[in-house]
């Protein structure tokens, strides 16, 4: 399930993306969020960021740094 609400969202973030190469078998990549594309509050296939390293994509899912800790 898609993020759609851009307020979902902060730079910064560690998120899973759907780049629009992978859109159709619907391969995730992960990352850190550096900037947030979409200019409306809400999309309905998900907000479109731009990660660290560059590539781009739209959120499928935020990940919460807590279940991630030793």
């Amino acid at each position: 399930m898609s993020v759609t609400k851009r307020s979902e969202i902060q730079i910064g973030a560690r998120v899973f993306v759907v780049e629009k190469q992978n859109q159709r078998t619907g391969e995730l990549t992960q990352g850190i969020v550096a900037r947030i594309l979409t200019p409306s509050s809400n999309h309905p296939r998900g907000i479109k960021v731009m990660l660290e390293d560059g590539r781009v994509g739209r959120v499928q899912k935020i990940v919460n740094d807590d279940t991630h800790r030793a």
